[in-house]
């Protein structure tokens, strides 16, 4: 779907279902159905329940999508404290 003609959508998790599969909502408050990409399956990134996503969304069937991308949540921060021996 990365010829061009796919539309690019942001999200959040709202329910994971079983396969794979998840229940997301855009911003617009519309929900759809939607499974995760290849690479991100190929590499292990684990999709939750409350993360931001990217999708890509074909102008022909506005009900699916497919989420290519996992945003970096804000507040987690890398803890960045030295021990002390």
């Amino acid at each position: 779907m990365s010829d061009g003609k796919s539309i690019e959508v942001e999200g959040k998790i709202v329910a994971v279902l079983p396969g794979t599969m998840f229940k997301v909502e855009l911003s617009n408050g519309h929900t759809v159905l939607a499974h995760i990409s290849g690479k991100l399956r190929k590499n292990f990134i684990k999709i939750a329940a409350g993360d931001k996503v990217k999708m890509e969304m074909s102008p022909y069937d506005l009900e699916k999508a497919r989420i290519t991308y996992r945003m970096k949540d804000e507040r987690a921060t890398p803890h960045t404290f030295r021990r002390r021996y």
